[in-house]
């Protein structure tokens, strides 16, 4: 099934994943601060060529603008947000009444996150709150749900979002991945997006492996743009679950200088094409991280056009 926007509302992420649509998602990295015209200009700029958008909550630790309102934004310019709630910043009342808020303007997936550990981040001498982590996020929103909060006590309306959970299918050793990836598929979630993935090999034997976990789960790979060989040893070095493979890191080396962030465009658009064609998974999820500019680019090179998946 093909969806055609009307300009007004979007098909959720459920309804094309549901529908067997190959899903293609973006990602906005909110402002630190309150002046949005960058972010606004990215929203614009994916919101009629990628299905969604990812909201970023306080990545790296980074405080930044609410990822809440920022999927509000996404809605009022016409897009389709997918919410990142991180547990690492709030307890279990405060996430429960970011749900409530987040269901009642029509917010509709959500992704769950424990969150990065605060020493990562800008603000050093913050407290980590982790009342929760993403398993147990994920079972607060079945029981929201079924028309309660965590204390017992009944809403006067339940809620119902699409859930969405977090896998690494470069973490070595990959068996412990494994059985998170089964603890939160048994604790409601419907939908995953893969940190990033690089070694396409690596990620047909992790899919091989979680379609005998689950085979009805949805699945969508990370795509992470490369912007140059810095950037690739930094990772390898000190990324976990992150592993960029020597040829990939040998092609942004051999290429020139002024050419490395179209060599980046071509990698990750022939990884985007290998999903679709050898029908890898369910979906993409690009991440331009700095480089939205060029999600456009991207999806061109691929020759992906959302109306025709």
């Amino acid at each position: 099934m093909t969806f055609f926007f009307d300009g007004h509302k979007k098909p959720s992420i459920q309804e094309i994943l549901e529908s067997g649509t190959f899903l293609v998602t973006g990602e906005v990295g909110p402002p630190k601060g309150t002046s949005l015209d960058e972010m606004v200009h990215h929203i614009d700029l994916m919101k009629d060529i990628v299905h969604a958008m990812n909201i970023t909550d306080n990545q790296s630790s980074v405080m930044r603008y609410p990822s809440l309102a920022t999927a509000l934004v996404i809605k009022e310019h016409g897009g389709e947000p997918n919410l990142q709630i991180t547990c690492r910043d709030r307890n279990r009342l405060a996430i429960e009444a970011d749900l409530l808020f987040a269901y009642s303007r029509g917010v509709r997936s959500v992704l769950c996150l424990t969150g990065d550990s605060i020493p990562a981040g800008d603000h050093k001498d913050a407290k980590g709150v982790f009342d929760l982590e993403s398993v147990q996020l994920l079972q607060l929103m079945k029981t929201m749900e079924e028309g309660k909060d965590l204390g017992g006590n009944e809403l006067n309306e339940p809620i119902s979002f699409y859930k969405g959970a977090i896998v690494t299918p470069e973490a070595n050793p990959i068996g412990p991945q494994m059985l998170k990836f089964k603890k939160k598929c048994e604790a409601g979630a419907q939908f995953f997006q893969t940190q990033a993935v690089y070694d396409m090999d690596n990620f047909k034997r992790f899919m091989e492996n979680a379609r005998k976990i689950d085979d009805k789960v949805k699945i969508c790979a990370g795509l992470v743009l490369l912007t140059g060989p810095g950037a690739i040893k930094y990772m390898n070095a000190n990324v976990p679950g992150i592993f960029v493979p020597d040829n990939l890191a040998q092609e942004m080396a051999d290429a020139p200088k002024e050419e490395r962030l179209a060599t980046g465009i071509r990698i990750l658009a022939r990884q985007l094409r290998m999903c679709i064609d050898e029908k890898l998974c369910d979906g993409v999820h690009i991440m331009a991280i700095g480089k939205e500019d060029v999600v456009p680019d991207i999806l061109k090179e691929a020759d992906v056009d959302i109306t025709k998946l």
